[in-house]
């Protein structure tokens, strides 16, 4: 969901067709208003070359793979899955926000056309347009013994896609709080502290729509699998009520960090993974899920519309569902790791810090923090256009 990974701080999410619900054009195909944008499931595929030519194409977002501390070309999970199924995988690191992505592509999979990618990686949010849209395949699970066996049954069945039958978690997260425990000399355990006077002007939100507003609704008390047009407006007052009285320094993209970092910033609403990485240099900054509860996203994998090698993803998918790569690429990634069964793998290591992320909550959440994670039902195409009219009013996108 909600949720760009932890890629360059400069990439910002407040892009215009989020804040716009896409373009005339683009809005449109996201309400499936144009009889011309859905796919019909009979004409999603093409002849499968699989069998012969044996490669593929992969689009993901940068910084999101493991790669070799002494050689950033090579990527130690991916170069051993070429060398032991013969499979050659074109990786491209072409994803920078979720909207201009879907800008990218769209035009071919409404002329159903071939993207020039057999496998993507985009936030569920996103993913579920994709599905609604018909512009994605049902994988084959027959194919993919790893993913039926250890996939979390946390992520197992979201609303827009129930079964996981278009979708698989590449990895996942959690929209918490971050904040200073030193210079904040207090613990934060509830959204509510966030408007804590002695917080004013020191907090930050996500300017997001979709990355801000289930956290904020777990603060009222919403099940947020379930959550109602009243819910999102009861949000949206909080907030503007809060920005009225100057307790909300400004809303960020992934430059949040910078103001957590620097102090300028005591809490904010923030990405486990981003928190873990600033740990390393600074064990003040904590990060919380709230007793009220916190979303669980990811940013899955998907096979698009008339991709050439449905076999070759769909093997490179289960692929990365063998605890021992998952384990491999968690250690590296540092976010919340779709398979479970990985941290036993981690634990097994002879390395001391390798085996210490096996314990890290932020990882593998433990039973307690398991049980207030919940994945958000998506904002539908019809919610859309409305809410981030007014949600981008508030935040002066």
């Amino acid at each position: 969901m909600p949720q760009n990974p932890p890629r360059t701080p400069a990439l910002s999410r407040r892009s215009l067709l989020r804040a716009l619900g896409g373009t005339a054009a683009l809005g449109a195909l996201a309400g499936c208003g144009v009889p011309a944008a859905y796919v019909k499931a009979g004409d999603r595929a093409v002849t499968d070359l699989s069998a012969t030519d044996h490669r593929l194409v992969f689009a993901n977002w940068p910084l999101y793979i493991d790669v070799d501390d002494d050689n950033p070309n090579k990527r130690p999970t991916l170069d051993a899955f070429e060398k032991h199924t013969g499979i050659s995988v074109d990786y491209i690191e072409e994803i920078n926000d979720n909207d201009e992505f879907f800008g990218k592509i769209s035009p071919a999979l409404m002329n159903h056309q071939s993207t020039g990618r057999d496998l993507i990686v985009i936030s569920d949010w996103m993913c579920a347009r994709f599905v609604r849209l018909g512009w994605v395949q049902r994988m084959d699970r027959a194919r993919q013994p790893n993913v039926a066996k250890y996939l979390d049954p946390l992520l197992r069945s979201p609303a827009f896609d129930p079964g996981r039958l278009y979708t698989v978690p590449w990895q996942s997260g959690i929209t918490g709080i971050a904040y200073n425990r030193r210079k904040l000399g207090r613990e934060i355990r509830h959204v509510k502290d966030l408007w804590a006077s002695d917080l004013k002007g020191r907090v930050t939100l996500l300017s997001g729509l979709d990355e801000a507003f289930a956290l904020l609704m777990q603060g009222n008390g919403v099940d947020i699998t379930q959550w109602t047009a009243d819910d999102f407006h009861d949000v949206c007052d909080e907030v503007q009520k809060q920005i009225d009285r100057g307790q909300i320094r400004r809303f960020t993209g992934n430059d949040y960090t910078k103001d957590l970092v620097s102090g300028d910033v005591l809490a904010c609403q923030a990405y486990s993974g981003d928190v873990i990485q600033l740990q390393a240099d600074n064990p003040d900054i904590r990060f919380v899920v709230p007793e009220e509860g916190a979303e669980l996203w990811s940013d899955s994998l998907m096979i698009p519309d008339r991709a050439a090698h449905k076999a070759n993803a769909e093997r490179l998918i289960d692929y990365y569902y063998d605890p021992q790569v998952a384990a491999e690429l968690a250690a590296w990634v540092n976010y919340v790791c779709p398979v479970p069964a990985a941290q036993q793998v981690l634990a097994d290591s002879k390395d001391k810090d390798t085996a210490a992320l096996a314990d890290n909550p932020l990882i593998f959440p433990n039973t307690a923090m398991r049980k207030r994670l919940a994945i958000a039902r998506d904002i539908t195409s019809e919610e859309r256009v409305d809410f981030a009219k007014r949600w981008n009013a508030i935040v002066g996108l």
